[in-house]
Formats: structure tokens, C-alpha cells, sequence
């Protein structure tokens, strides 16, 4: 635990004469003799039926690919080489049905949204279509297209200036990466605290009194550099450093971040994702980082972003699908259930996907190979019209049959979620170029 002493002289004093600020804490982040904490606050609020105030996203990337017909849409009448080993089951939502991994989310179908046939996946083997909505390779000279929460960064700012509007959760894997800023720069980065976000968060002995001081030197510093700088990289060195400054003055970051404060029996609920299996080059089934999404978005954070578990099932798809599937279940579960507790499943919108979906015929391996035709998506909250099954492919689960839903469709009605008209608002490219935030509306059925 480490306790940032404040100036003696501070305004801001309880009846006692120690400064509010004597109370800040990075770590365990006490808050005074009541122990009080914002976990505490938040569900006061919860209580109340206060809303979240702001909208978020939290997006959860299920890196390598998810077989499309082992998940929402079960090829009952499909060969056996096609259908694979698992059974639906019914969910609370009377004609839907969907796999016998997901029980619980079966039972808050009333909460979701599948969607069975997305459209448009461009087959790279990567995150970064389910982070920006568009492909690789367009605007790739100036850096490619911003992802959701660097859009989200530029066009609302903070909630809180000592909170990120950005926070990306991946831990590891080829498939870690929580989004890239594209054509907008590095000022908009997602803030990363499993690595040297969280180094910028120690201070090891450091008064404000001193943080205070060395800020206004490097201010001075920098301005002088900065009259000369063309490149952008000294006012993306200069938001890294008033990022740091704002979170080591304020605990609402690392709050949101130390999951001892929450309630065990409601971690329990979310539950850890234990044993990693199927892990390999990919990221671990951390549920933990779910429970951590909802923390965020609490705290101020706008779009939460992380990669759940390895689902490149190119070998014994049944045995991931088993180990993945009930995992997923309960930690997304989990989230929806404790947000419509708080009062504020409408203000988040929750995303599940992956890259593309898997081929129809089952491999010499068990597996199922990569398969760009059509792919799936879970959603819940941010106000949608949920209780729904959207879209169906063909019987053999090769291709869309009813509805295709583009990702860019999907892209506009977050957007739509947070409060930003897709059909109007655009952000220029380094050339001046007005750029659009989808090329097509949001999911008309969803409002």
C-alpha cells in the first residue's frame, strides 16, 4: 500500500486538519475511517435507481474465431459431420433456442440479442475488425481506421479526467490487441493497465507536494519542445503524462481496478475462468477481467475492451467449445445480471464475437477450419429491443439465410448505443478528409 501525503496548507481539510488528499491511496485505497469505498457508493446509487450517467461499451473479443453453429444456432437438422456433438436447449424467450454450454445465458434471453448470421468479416486473423468495424487494409497509408474507443476518446472526451475513456483488458496471445488509435494517433491509445499502464500508477515515496512540482517543470520543459515538434509524438507524450498525473491524484482508476473491494459472493458469481485451457498463443478465460470491465464503466471509462480465450478450434472443437463455452456463460451471465441489478444495463452495451465464424464440415481432427461466409454475435443492454434471435444461415450453416447483419450494421448501433448518429458524424483524416463511422444504419430491429 502506498499513502500520497498532501500539502499541509490544503483547503480541502476534514475537522481534523488532515488533507482529503492525505487519504489517497494506491493499492489497498481506503477512504477514511468509515471505510467507505466506491464500491459501496455505486451500490448505494444502484439502490437509488440512479442511472449510469454516461453511456459505455464493453467488448469482448473471443480471439481466433467462434464456431458460429456451435454457439447461437444449433444445425439440428444439419449431417452429423456438419451439426457436431452438441444440443440446444430453450431459453425464457419462448421459440429460441441456443447451445447447451450457455444455460444461464439462456435464461437472460429475455436481456440479449443473438445474432446468427453476420456478414462481412474479412478473415484476418486478428482483432482488429471487431475493434474499428472495418477491414485492415482500408486507410492503411495514414494508420488504418480508429477502433470504437479511440472514436469514443476524440468525439466525448473523458467522463472523468482522472478516469481513461478508453481501457483495453487484453492480457496475452497473438490476438491481445484491445485497438489502435489508426488515423487519430497515439493521443488516443487505449489505456493498458496490465503493463506500463500500471508502472505509471506507482510512486514509490513521492508527496503530491513533489508530483505538483515536477509537473510544472516538465510542463515548462515541454512547451518549449513542442514548438518545434511536427510529428504529433510530443502531444501524445504530453496526454500520456497528464493521464498518469490525473489517475496517481485521484483512486478512482485503481479503485475500479481492485477487485478485493468487491463482494465475494458476487465474485464468485462472475467466477475466475479456471483451469486456462486451450490456451496456447491465445489469451486466457479470465472472468475476472469481466467483472473488471463493469468496474470501469462504473468509474467513468467509456469503452472497455478485452480478448476472452482461444477459440481458433482447428483440433477437438467439441473439447474447447465445452471448456470455453460454460466459462463465457458465466462471466457474461454474470455481467448482465449485475448490471440490471445496479439499474444500468441500458446505459452499457455489452459485444461478444469474434473474427469470423468456422467451416460447416467437422475436419479429420475434430476440428473446424476458418470460415469467412458468416459468423455470430452476442449483444445485451444499451437500450435495445432485446429477446431476439436475428438472422439464421442455411441448413448446413455455410452462408446467411435470413437477415445477414453486416458488421458495419453492428458498429453503427453501438455507436447508436452511445449516443453518436453514424448517418451525420465524421472525424477528418490527416489529410482533411471527413471520414464516416459506418457506411451502413444501425440494426433496425434492435430499436
Amino acid at each position: 500500500m502506498l499513502t500520497l501525503y498532501g500539502s499541509k496548507s490544503s483547503r480541502a481539510a476534514y475537522c481534523d486538519g488532515v488533507s482529503r488528499r492525505s487519504f489517497l491511496k494506491i493499492g489497498a485505497l481506503g477512504v477514511g475511517a468509515a471505510g467507505l469505498n466506491l464500491a459501496d457508493i455505486y451500490r448505494a446509487e444502484a439502490a437509488s435507481g440512479t442511472s449510469l450517467g454516461h453511456k459505455a461499451v464493453i467488448n469482448i473479443f473471443l480471439g481466433g474465431g467462434p464456431p458460429h453453429q456451435d454457439m447461437w444456432e444449433i444445425k439440428t437438422e444439419a449431417p452429423k459431420e456438419i451439426r457436431g456433438p452438441f444440443q440446444p436447449i430453450s431459453t425464457n424467450v419462448p421459440g429460441i433456442q441456443i447451445c447447451e454450454c450457455f444455460p444461464k445465458l439462456a435464461q437472460l434471453m429475455d436481456k440479449s440479442v443473438v445474432l446468427r448470421a453476420v456478414v462481412g468479416c474479412e478473415g484476418r486473423h486478428d482483432s482488429f475488425q471487431c475493434m474499428t468495424g472495418w477491414r485492415y487494409s482500408e486507410l492503411r497509408s495514414m494508420g488504418g481506421h480508429p477502433a470504437l474507443g479511440s472514436v469514443l476518446t476524440k468525439l466525448q472526451g473523458p467522463v472523468d479526467r482522472s478516469v481513461p475513456p478508453y481501457v483495453g483488458l487484453a492480457d496475452v496471445g497473438v490476438w491481445k490487441d484491445p485497438g489502435t488509435p489508426g488515423f487519430l494517433g497515439p493521443t488516443y491509445s487505449p489505456f493498458q493497465p496490465n503493463g506500463q499502464g500500471m508502472a505509471d500508477m506507482k510512486l514509490n515515496g513521492i508527496t503530491l507536494d513533489r508530483l505538483d512540482n515536477r509537473k510544472q517543470l516538465l510542463g515548462s520543459i515541454d512547451k518549449l519542445r513542442r514548438d518545434v515538434d511536427a510529428s504529433g509524438k510530443l502531444e501524445a507524450l504530453d496526454a500520456y503524462e497528464q493521464r498518469a498525473f490525473d489517475v496517481l491524484t485521484s483512486s478512482k482508476l485503481i479503485d475500479a481496478l481492485d477487485l478485493s473491494k468487491e463482494d465475494p459472493a458476487l465474485r464468485e458469481r462472475y467466477g475466475d475462468g479456471k483451469p486456462y485451457r486451450f490456451q496456447y498463443d491465445g489469451s486466457p478465460t479470465i472472468n475476472e477481467h469481466i467483472l473488471m470491465a463493469r468496474r470501469l464503466v462504473e468509474a467513468g471509462v467509456r469503452c472497455v475492451s478485452m480478448s476472452y480465450g482461444r477459440w481458433d478450434s482447428h483440433g477437438d472443437n467439441e473439447g474447447l467449445v465445452r471448456d470455453h463455452g460454460p466459462k463465457l456463460d458465466q462471466g457474461v451471465s454474470a455481467l448482465i445480471t449485475d448490471l440490471d441489478e445496479r439499474g444500468i444495463l441500458d446505459d452499457v452495451t455489452v459485444l461478444v464475437w469474434g473474427e469470423f465464424g468456422r467451416t460447416p464440415k467437422i475436419n479429420s481432427g475434430g476440428g473446424r477450419d476458418h470460415w469467412t461466409e458468416v459468423s455470430c454475435a452476442f449483444m445485451a443492454g444499451g437500450g435495445m429491443r432485446t429477446g431476439q434471435a436475428i438472422g439464421s444461415t442455411n441448413r448446413l450453416g455455410e452462408r446467411a439465410q435470413t437477415r445477414p447483419v453486416d458488421v458495419q450494421e453492428i458498429f453503427a448501433t453501438v455507436y447508436r448505443n452511445l449516443g453518436i448518429d453514424t448517418s451525420h458524424t465524421t472525424l477528418r483524416d490527416p489529410s482533411g478528409r471527413p471520414q464516416y463511422l459506418s457506411k451502413q444504419d444501425p440494426i433496425a430491429e434492435l430499436y
